[in-house]
């Protein structure tokens, strides 16, 4: 007899088409009583969206709370503006100096040659790396790129909300103080540290410059200038006075920079009037806007100017002395240290210098200093008040 498969197989797809609508109902009632308790457990459509309006709230109190936080002690910063060539060849001097800040207290930003970059294979220390300006310009002495890169300095700086003075430093200085020192001396004073006088030297002032810049207005000094932030922030938005100095305010060509050598210097350029941007800028313009009141017209930066130290009679004057390792002793930088007044022969003025109401030294920095003068005094000590001191940092040698 032959298997009945067929028969089999019909009887099967009967009893599935019995059962078909048992399933169908009872899948219905799943679904229903999966609703019911998905209702149940759900919040209302208007509560769903008050949550997110209440978080959004709370995000913004949290985010006023912060902001009207009182900033914790120490966050007033001095920030360090370095005009170097290349490489900073006193950078471990510097590097003692900042180690002697244990609450963030400064910032530094370095204006270098366009594309070198501070890092381990061009500086000693690690305060320095990467705090080079990324759009530096070729700065020539004498020419008013030089002032254009203080201008770039100060930009960066004010950047940061916490930068309250803005010292400019020269690549060949020296501090003659531990930090904490010469943070409370400019801290202390409400007013900016500006090398400013009258100057009368004829052939410095530009005629040109009338009527935008009067000559009563014509300022000289040392650029190594210490500025409030109000102070700063004139110097970076001026669009008066930067105009009328890259015009009119030159240097002549000496000859010891007169480059094309095969060629007589032009009688002309002895008449040509001798300005030195970096010398005028900062103090006529702060003169300019009358702000003058506003300054202790002095510099903290010390700097010797020997008239007879050059062997070439047209180069006389022109630089400061730079101070070689056999001049760099303790004798020296206390010699700096006692300075207690300086006396303008131009305006008949001695400024007798201060801090917080007190007698003080004028001087915090000193210029110019060789690598080898800077590693030297370093590594010297003095005897004060019986302990043996670092001539700089003031730490205990023993």
């Amino acid at each position: 007899m032959k298997p009945r498969r067929l028969a089999y197989g019909r009887g099967r797809r009967a009893a599935a088409l019995l059962l078909l609508p048992l399933l169908l109902l009872l899948c219905l009632c799943l679904a229903g009583l999966f609703l019911l308790l998905l209702h149940g457990s759900s919040a209302p459509m208007e509560a769903e969206e008050e949550r997110p309006a209440a978080a959004a709230a709370s995000m913004v109190e949290a985010k006023a709370e912060v902001e009207e936080a009182p900033l914790p002690p120490g966050n007033t910063k001095v920030a360090f503006l370095f005009i170097a060539r290349n490489r900073l060849p006193l950078d471990l001097v510097w590097d003692a100096f900042f180690r002697g800040d244990k609450e963030g207290r400064f910032s530094i930003y370095v204006h270098s040659r366009p594309g070198f970059v501070l890092t381990r294979a061009t500086t000693r220390s690690r305060f320095f790396y990467n705090r080079q300006v990324n759009n530096s310009i070729q700065v020539d002495w004498g020419e008013a790129s030089m002032i254009a890169a203080e201008r770039i300095l100060l930009s960066h700086a004010l950047k940061d909300p916490f930068n309250e003075r803005f010292v400019f430093v020269s690549d060949s200085c020296v501090p003659l103080y531990n930090f904490n020192y010469t943070y409370d001396y400019i801290m202390s004073a409400s007013t900016s540290f500006v090398d400013s006088f009258a100057d009368t030297k004829a052939g410095r002032y530009n005629p040109r410059m009338d009527p935008v810049i009067p000559v009563e207005n014509w300022r000289k000094g040392s650029q190594w200038a210490v500025l409030i932030k109000k102070h700063a922030e004139v110097v970076v938005y001026d669009e008066v006075v930067l105009p009328q100095f890259q015009k009119h305010c030159r240097r002549r060509p000496l000859p010891e920079f007169w480059r094309d050598w095969d060629r007589p210097i032009p009688a002309e350029a002895w008449k040509a009037h001798n300005c030195i941007p970096d010398e005028h800028y900062v103090q006529t313009l702060l003169a300019q806007t009358g702000l003058e009141e506003e300054l202790t017209r002095r510099s903290v930066t010390h700097s010797a100017w020997d008239l007879s130290s050059s062997k070439d009679r047209e180069r006389r004057g022109w630089h400061p002395v730079t101070y070689k390792v056999s001049d760099a002793t303790p004798a020296l930088i206390k010699s700096i240290k006692d300075i207690d007044n300086i006396y303008y022969e131009t305006e008949n003025r001695r400024e007798w210098c201060t801090s917080n109401g007190k007698p003080a030294p004028c001087f915090l920095f000193a210029r110019k200093f060789t690598r080898g003068a800077g590693l030297k005094l370093l590594n010297s000590v003095i005897v004060d008040s019986g302990e043996v001191m670092n001539i700089i940092t003031g730490a205990t040698a023993f």
